[in-house]
């Protein structure tokens, strides 16, 4: 093997020719490896977008420098002339080399390696190990998005059961919304805001083929998920997350558990009068230590959102005896494990059965926040049924927010929402990054 040869294998690409070569000590004392190149003929005077071979703009030629993967411990640079293109549909443009993406100063090789590093490392210390600027990770992210991701009318296409949700991403009510695959798992879009229009850019995107195929979109109770599924795909059926629905009934019965405490509270006091307080610190060895009625109720928070299942034998018997002290409270615990059983049961039958059964109990329970919860699961009706009917939840939407919100830890935050977005798609899906000989 020539030397050349070996150069443009440093480089990752074939068809250029090497000029010459030089090896030079900067002002650092540090070693760099210069490589000046030329395109072959057939890959000059190209459209970097279109790729079409167009008469040359301008005559002057101007020096370029990329910045390429290091040998060892040094550093090696790409150097070659560049003229611009008239292009008729992109106008005026610097013509694209085969080393390297549009607006770039970087080769592909660099930039893969660099994108590839981010699902593993925090922006920082990527930027330090590559040598490069922070606010250039987020740059290079961009522009391998656009090229290795397929295009969005591809991505679109085949879908049937999608995931709508909404993740913060700053302090202050920041979100971005993000719509999944169900059926791989894997992020197809993402945008700024949470609300009607910002839902709407994405079924905008689609054409009416590929809305026509979308059956199922599970999400949480957000109306504005509904208002853009009634405008643009009227066909699907909504799937309400089972988990949170689960969530509003252990918050009603958070209500009922608060208001309880407060009415021992009340009957503790006209019969004993105001408890003394305790002093500072925890009781003396031997001291008698009286758990009132207030106190067990008061502390129960866990004991009733927790699965029954999966309750402790203590935890059991506390329980019991919350159930005999006050039995509004109980009968909310039964509310609250009777709507859990719905997303149990298979049969649709059964389901729509217990769903009636459960309603009707909730709107003459006297229980006020098990009553407005009863008018929030009856509009919900038939997005529940729908839910059981295609054994479909948001469980696969919710789980990528962790992946979001480790994108962002690792980034330290985002200033520029755009580089978020790009890293979500990149991260939370199946893109795969050519890596240099691999």
């Amino acid at each position: 093997m020539t030397i050349k040869s070996l150069l443009k294998q440093l480089i990752g690409v074939n068809n250029v020719k090497v000029k010459s070569w030089e090896l030079i000590t900067n002002s650092k004392n540090i070693k760099e490896l210069y490589i000046h190149v030329e395109p072959y003929k057939r890959e000059q005077n190209r459209c970097p977008i279109c790729g079409k071979r167009l008469p040359g703009y301008d005559k002057k030629q101007a020096p370029r420098k990329w910045r390429s993967l290091d040998v060892g411990t040094i550093p090696v640079y790409v150097l070659a002339n560049t003229n611009r293109v008239s292009c008729p549909e992109h106008g005026v443009i610097t013509a694209s080399v085969p080393w390297a993406r549009q607006n770039s100063r970087f080769t592909k090789d660099f930039e893969n390696q660099v994108a590839w590093l981010v699902f593993n490392l925090n922006k920082k210390t990527l930027s330090e190990f590559m040598g490069v600027s922070w606010n250039t990770v987020g740059d290079i992210i961009n522009r391998v998005l656009l090229d290795v991701a397929p295009k969005y009318e591809d991505r679109f296409d085949n879908l049937v059961n999608i995931g709508v949700d909404e993740t913060s991403y700053r302090k202050g009510h920041n979100y971005i919304t993000t719509v999944v695959n169900n059926d791989d798992s894997t992020v197809i879009w993402a945008a700024e805001g949470h609300s009607i229009a910002t839902l709407s850019k994405f079924f905008e995107l689609l054409t009416p083929e590929q809305r026509a195929s979308i059956k199922t979109v599970s999400g949480d109770g957000a109306r504005w998920i509904q208002t853009c599924m009634d405008k643009y795909i009227p066909q699907a059926k909504r799937c309400i997350d089972p988990f949170h629905a689960i969530s509003w009934a252990q918050v009603a019965l958070d209500d009922v558990r608060k208001v309880a405490s407060q009415r021992a509270r009340a009957i503790l006091e006209q019969k004993e009068g105001k408890p003394k307080k305790r002093g500072r610190g925890r009781p003396k060895k031997g001291d008698e230590v009286k758990t009132s009625e207030v106190n067990i109720i008061k502390n129960s928070k866990f004991v009733l959102r927790k699965n029954p299942e999966n309750l402790t034998k203590n935890q059991r018997e506390k329980l019991e005896m919350i159930k005999l002290k006050d039995n509004q409270l109980r009968r909310a615990y039964i509310l609250k494990e009777d709507l859990r059983i719905i997303f149990q049961l298979d049969d649709i039958d059964e389901v729509k059965k217990h769903l009636d059964s459960w309603l009707s109990w909730a709107r003459r329970c006297r229980i006020p926040s098990f009553v407005t919860l009863g008018r929030k699961i009856k509009r919900h009706y038939e997005a529940i049924l729908a839910t059981r009917t295609y054994k479909i939840s948001n469980a696969k939407t919710e789980s990528l927010n962790n992946k979001i919100k480790l994108c962002i830890r690792r980034a330290y935050g985002f200033r520029n929402i755009n580089n978020l977005v790009n890293s979500v798609l990149l991260v939370c899906s199946n893109i795969k990054i050519p890596l240099a000989n691999r």
